[in-house]
């Protein structure tokens, strides 16, 4: 059986890993500015480079999802580490929008070997049954944690260093990573017999067949647009449009004298109140249903995104939609991906929840590349932050018939 306490060595593990490759992919916002202004680009070009990093860790989850079943977690971990380190060293030296935005597809599928598809299906084997949804949240969190300190790390270090160091520096800070990799080694079996003995084709037709996984698989493409466009563009978003920060004021006195510092604490709370929702998401998945608990943080982002926009952006505007936000930021990965090893068990969780999060990541693309290229039409972000409005607001609804049992149970 699984281990029955919660603070295991493949929990601890997986937390590592996710934070310290959370951390480099939540800073490429800050480099949105910089990158453009050296080379003299439209906003579209370093945005289509970030889009397609999403879509190509969209594109990668299910792979490396499918390679960690194959041959193994920590192979399939290493691979995307490697990736992952590559495609930041070469991107260092890289001076076109074409080999930015080439690049970046070995970036993603980076993320793809060290993210949410890989380590949440290991945490989840190694959990028992009544820890698992917390486990998920408790290593979803480890992003969060990550995404505290990396944009305004990239912030201090871009203020010492080119942004092409910066990006070295973070190659060497995910190779790191691998470091905790012996940690991750669990000896609970992976599934239970029945789930052993089905085949990945088995399991795949039935939840391809199954409306719920449809459903499932449409809700999390909004996530995707909404934390893409905000990871990537809010900084600048609020570089542009917020109010100067008051001299004298509290932010000042901590050193946040500029929008542009404002824009990498933004990011900075948005993970650390995320913390704080990503672990009571999990907690809660075990006590009511997934799915009502799906539509309403949807239903969340969708009236604070807003309130937020309706609002005249100001200092405090941004502190209170980046805390409120940040609860809902990435609480629904530990309920989708609870949802989907509950409804079509342990053995291929890695696989289908890829497959769900090449949607989140099909969002993703869409909410970054519209982000630069309506910017670069209209001059600012509201027509694209309305779109995000609308699918969150289709994302609350769509969960709701989602049929909350095992398949085989529904079958039978």
């Amino acid at each position: 059986m699984p281990q029955s306490r919660l603070f295991t060595p493949v929990l601890i593990g997986g937390a590592i890993i996710l934070m310290l490759s959370f951390a480099v992919r939540a800073s490429f916002g800050v480099f949105q500015i910089p990158i453009a202004e050296e080379f003299g680009w439209p906003r579209a070009e370093f945005s289509l480079a970030i889009a397609i990093q999403n879509l190509a860790w969209g594109i990668g989850q299910p792979i490396f999802g499918a390679l960690a079943e194959r041959f193994g977690d920590r192979r399939a971990i290493i691979a995307g580490a490697l990736m992952y380190a590559a495609g930041l060293v070469l991107s260092a030296y890289s001076v076109s929008p074409l080999a930015h935005q080439f690049l970046e597809i070995l970036v993603g599928f980076g993320i793809a070997g060290t993210g949410f598809g890989v380590i949440l299906a290991v945490v989840g084997r190694a959990a028992s049954d009544e820890n698992r949804s917390l486990a998920l949240g408790i290593a979803t969190a480890a992003g969060s944690a990550g995404q505290v300190f990396g944009a305004p790390m990239a912030e201090i270090l871009l203020g010492s260093f080119p942004w092409q160091t910066v990006f070295l520096i973070f190659a060497v800070v995910i190779l790191a990573s691998l470091f905790a990799l012996p940690m991750l080694r669990s000896g609970a079996p992976m599934a239970s017999r029945a789930e052993l003995e089905e085949s990945m084709g088995t399991v795949l037709r039935r939840a391809f067949k199954d409306p719920s996984y449809t459903l499932i698989f449409l809700g999390f493409f909004s996530c995707g647009y909404q934390l893409a466009f905000i990871t990537a563009h809010f900084p600048a978003m609020i570089t542009e449009m917020c109010g100067a920060v008051p001299p004298g004021s509290m932010l000042a006195g901590l050193g946040i004298e500029t929008t542009s510092a404002l824009g990498a604490l933004s990011i900075s709370l948005i993970g650390l109140a995320n913390i704080v929702g990503t672990i009571y998401a999990g907690w809660a998945g075990k006590r009511w249903s997934k799915k009502y608990l799906l539509a309403g943080i949807y239903l969340g982002r969708t009236i604070a995104a807003a309130v937020f926009i309706l609002m005249p952006i100001t200092p405090a505007s941004v502190l209170v939609f980046s805390l409120v936000m940040g609860a809902l930021w990435l609480a629904t990965v530990p309920l989708t991906s609870g949802l989907v090893a509950y409804l079509y068990g342990l053995r291929y969780m890695g696989t289908l929840y890829g497959f769900v999060f090449f949607s989140h990541q099909l969002g993703a693309f869409l909410g970054v590349w519209l982000g630069g290229k309506l910017y670069d039409i209209y001059g600012d972000y509201t027509i694209v932050w309305w779109v995000g409005v609308g699918v969150g607001a289709f994302s609350a609804i769509v969960h709701l018939p989602v049929r909350e049992r095992p398949a085989q149970t529904a079958a039978a």
